[in-house]
């Protein structure tokens, strides 16, 4: 019976994940598992397309739906472009955004510096609602619909995950951690998932905001988690790459590379048999999920923070340098390079057949056929 039911949560979140459409790429890593997978695919060497300015450096990752691209800068503004590259609209939030969007139902939920969380109508920026927490906010809002409500949630600098009515924007309930929440929280059948700088992975009911489990697994987690039916990856401030068995409370393994040991930023990415993160120490990653073995590394030249982006067989890095890498998922071998020359610090997003991407020289990319 444990292993039917084993069965049939995987053919539900392989459904779930299924059903983002290769034009869309509407949270900063791509679906509510945060796991990273893009359902589109890139030309084998992408020419760059069209930049647009914004007013000043770029930490918040972009994202993608119904052909618009949304991206906040640290001039305060949020901007919303066409994919050709042209201006829409732009909403003023008084202070500088370095959380990515999520766009959901037409509506742009993002957060800034003062702790605000807006919703913004994706058709003309118009403000629908905020919502204010009491520290800034720097991960993207993840979602959970049931019986017609949908719940966003989002962390603060507050220790508080924050949970609010997607319509009004009502407060539904605060869950308290032990210190500030960095990263997004990830979403899998009613839980919201996260690690903070509490060192702890919190598993929180959706609904009722109560705490389901809370396992010690790091000291300081600086990026998100990716889930994958009972598992949950995440890097922490050590250098320590871990796989957490949630169902049985426990850490299933553990890697780190002992010669340099330094932080892990990066959110994971999550396909097949595959995990893959990227380091402070130049390194992108590849390990077996199961096993935790290391498949194959690859050295982009310089620290990386941007999560890593999966595109089919293929995997979109980018470093702190400002270098963009497209390498193979099955060995890490280079196929695309290009050059900023401005760093880079949050993931592309990549939907119908495009790559974007914003730079602290303040532009947004986009590269393509």
């Amino acid at each position: 019976m444990r292993r039917l039911l084993s069965i049939i949560i995987a053919i539900f979140w392989v459904s779930i994940l299924s059903a983002q459409p290769s034009d869309s790429w509407p949270i900063f890593r791509g679906d509510q598992h945060l796991t990273g997978v893009s359902k589109t695919t890139l030309p084998d060497s992408p020419k760059l397309l069209w930049t647009f300015e914004t007013g000043d450096n770029i930490k918040s990752a972009p994202v993608v739906a119904n052909n618009k691209v949304v991206i906040g800068s640290t001039d305060g503004f949020v901007y919303c472009l066409d994919t050709s590259g042209e201006l829409l609209w732009k909403f003023n939030t008084e202070n500088s955004i370095e959380a990515p969007a999520l766009i959901l139902d037409n509506t742009v939920y993002i957060g800034n510096l003062d702790g605000f969380l807006f919703a913004l109508n994706l058709d003309n920026g118009e403000k629908l609602w905020d919502y204010e927490c009491e520290n800034q906010i720097i991960g993207s809002a993840n979602w959970w619909t049931e019986n017609g409500t949908t719940y966003i949630f989002m962390g603060s600098y507050d220790y508080y995950l924050h949970c609010v009515d997607a319509k009004s924007g009502e407060l539904k309930w605060k869950y308290e951690s032990d210190n500030f929440i960095n990263g997004a929280a990830a979403c899998a059948n009613g839980k919201a998932i996260f690690g903070g700088c509490d060192g702890y992975l919190h598993v929180v009911d959706v609904i009722t905001g109560k705490l389901v489990e809370k396992i010690d697994v790091a000291t300081y987690v600086a990026g998100s988690v990716a889930i994958e039916n009972d598992k949950v990856y995440v890097g922490d401030y050590d250098g320590r790459f871990f796989q957490v068995d949630i169902e049985n409370d426990k850490t299933t393994w553990v890697w780190s590379d002992e010669k340099t040991n330094l932080q892990f930023i990066a959110s994971p990415a999550l396909i097949g048999d595959k995990v893959l993160t990227a380091n402070h120490n130049k390194f992108l990653y590849c390990f077996d999920k199961n096993t935790g073995d290391k498949l194959w590394e690859y050295n982009t030249g310089r620290q990386v923070e941007a999560s890593p982006v999966i595109v089919k067989n293929k995997v979109v890095v980018a470093n702190m340098r400002g270098d963009l890498a497209i390498v193979n998922l099955s060995d890490g071998k280079p196929v695309w390079t290009y050059e900023l020359g401005s760093q880079i610090i949050s993931n592309p997003a990549v939907a119908n057949g495009q790559l974007f991407v914003g730079a602290y020289d303040g532009n947004i990319y986009c590269f393509g056929e």
